[in-house]
């Protein structure tokens, strides 16, 4: 009996059924208000909001990640190249790189 107590799968009916409780309970004493335009309309500072979205798409998003991402794994690489010859190259490359997004 012990062990069955210490199971997830108990632990979960117990909390299932405890939430349930909660749920019903919280739901009777709640009070119920009456619908009107205000409670379903989005707010902002008393205007209207627009038609159409503030930000018509994910590409500047996705492009400043892409930018981090390249400059991160970068500094990333260069930290641990040990100085070698070769890491000269790989900074010109990425500073391309960068400046590529950069410049779009």
């Amino acid at each position: 009996m012990t062990n069955s107590l210490l199971s997830p799968l108990f632990a979960f009916v117990i909390y299932g059924v405890l939430v349930g409780i909660l749920s019903l309970a919280s739901k009777a004493i709640s009070m119920r208000g009456k619908t009107s335009h205000e409670k379903t309309s989005s707010y902002a500072s008393g205007e209207e909001h627009d038609a159409e979205p503030a930000a018509p798409g994910y590409r500047p998003f996705f492009v400043a990640a892409l930018f981090f991402a390249v400059l991160h794994l970068g500094v990333l690489m260069l930290g641990t190249s040990g100085l070698a010859p070769v890491s000269l190259v790989y900074l010109g490359g990425l500073m391309l790189a960068l400046l590529a997004l950069i410049l779009g």
